[in-house]
């Protein structure tokens, strides 16, 4: 039974560590270095996902002209990105 405890809290390292690898990979730019694009990305990305769930669920509206600042800028990084060459 002490050995489950065990194995469960194993587990449990595991997938926090992998989360956490996982969100430091997606911080990286193609190059592998961390990039001050990349993280303004996910954070207006995440800007976005709070002002949708307090639309949908707490009826607090984002002005209009914020919500399409925020598209604006998270596509901005995704093109940004997308035309950055891969150095070799």
């Amino acid at each position: 039974m002490g050995n489950s405890e065990k194995e469960k809290e194993k587990e449990k390292r595991k997938m926090k560590n992998q989360l956490i690898t996982a969100l430091v990979q997606l911080l990286k730019d193609k190059n592998g270095n961390h990039s001050l694009r990349e993280v303004a990305t996910a954070l207006f990305v995440l800007v976005l996902l709070v002002s949708w769930i307090a639309a949908q669920f707490f009826n607090k509206q984002v002005p209009e002209y914020m919500f399409y600042a925020f598209v604006s800028l998270v596509g901005a990084g995704c093109f940004g990105y997308s035309i950055e060459k891969k150095q070799m």
